[in-house]
């Protein structure tokens, strides 16, 4: 096991990286302020985890109680997240009982939200078993549902007492949801770490192969990037915004499709393409860096070509982005690989260009 920390002074946590954590109770054990958990998870999922998770919990003498909620993003709303509450009052949850977030990206969003604002905040922990959610959204205390204007418009920030990464649940991993974790992989590489990218490249085929040693590091790398980010910039005032990098464009088009018709990280992937074809209309990234960029999202098996909507309804769709500042889209743009920053002030002639030329070449 790989432990690191995100160091938030007194509300600094851990992330703890390894096989076999769902048996380790005692890593959540030893964080609780009461004796009982309420366990938030997917019909999906629980069949595969719920059961050992429970079972090593009560052998510590604590208390369990289940919220099992439908699978997929287009259930990332106001309904689901009701279901949440329900369950909690009904079960006389107090503040002091916390919340178990066994899932992917969207458990520990609804999860993390309900555990903001009911009773006004109560303490939860992060399990993430998807590739994209314990590389990234499990990291950094954002937490929010979807409304369907736009993504995650209606949320907190609010930090976990721990993330718990059990390197063994992608082994049940579906393939697309794999390379939708792998995006966020790149992602890092692309913003602030050039050479975890070359290692990128250079090993792909073992991510996708999901050998254990290779799966681990880029997880660690990754976690320990975020780590830093939100460490410096917990609530997205400065650095943190390079997080984003790719997410305007790929938030537009999960709306564009309908939450759910592409995963989280095949829309940012795509959206990441858009990105380093803007950044070299603009004159900042080479044109040999951008075929860098899409050659390595392929070979993840991830889809590079944006859905072909128009260049209004993505100007309509990203004004929706919580990103917008002052009416001005704000983009994540490359000034070569591993050198991002924040642009609000695209020229609008370039957007269009690259709105208006999607597909798969540079």
């Amino acid at each position: 096991m790989q432990t690191l920390t995100v160091a938030l002074a007194d509300r600094s946590y851990p992330i703890h990286i390894g096989a076999g954590l769902l048996s380790r109770a005692e890593l959540i054990a030893a964080r609780l302020p009461q004796n009982k958990v309420a366990i938030i998870t997917n019909t999906t999922l629980a069949p595969l985890y719920l059961e050992p998770l429970s079972r090593a919990l009560e052998a510590r003498g604590v208390g369990v109680m289940t919220v099992l909620l439908p699978d997929g993003e287009a259930h990332k709303n106001w309904e689901t997240l009701n279901k949440i509450f329900d369950a909690l009052i009904e079960n006389r949850c107090e503040r002091r009982t916390t919340l178990l977030a066994l899932g992917g990206g969207v458990i520990g969003d609804l999860a993390g939200f309900a555990a903001a604002v009911y009773q006004r905040g109560v303490p939860f922990v992060q399990i993430p078993t998807t590739l994209l959610a314990q590389v990234d959204s499990a990291v950094g205390g954002k937490t929010a549902i979807n409304h369907p204007l736009g993504k995650n418009m209606i949320g907190a920030f609010y930090q976990p007492l721990a993330v718990i990464s059990d390197t063994d649940t992608l082994a049940t991993l579906p393939d697309r949801e794999l390379a939708a974790g792998l995006a966020e992989v790149i992602k890092y590489g692309l913003i602030r770490d050039a050479k975890f990218f070359d290692w990128l490249e250079k090993n792909m085929n073992r991510l996708v192969a999901r050998e254990p040693e290779a799966l681990a590091y880029a997880i660690e790398r990754s976690c320990s990037n975020k780590a830093d980010i939100v460490a410096a910039d917990e609530r997205e005032t400065g650095i943190r915004a390079l997080l984003n990098y790719g997410h305007t464009f790929g938030h537009a088009i999960e709306a564009g499709l309908g939450f759910g018709n592409w995963l989280h990280g095949e829309a940012v992937s795509a959206g990441m393409v858009l990105a380093a074809k803007l950044s070299q209309r603009m004159g900042l990234l080479a044109r040999h860096d951008v075929t860098r960029v899409i050659d390595t999202l392929s070979r993840a098996g991830l889809p590079v070509a944006a859905p072909e909507f128009g260049i209004e309804r993505y100007r309509a769709l990203m004004g929706h982005d919580k990103k917008v500042e002052g009416g001005r889209i704000r983009f994540v743009l490359l000034k070569r690989l591993g050198d991002a920053f924040v642009a609000d002030n695209v020229p609008a002639d370039a957007l269009n260009e690259v709105l208006g030329k999607q597909s798969a070449r540079v």
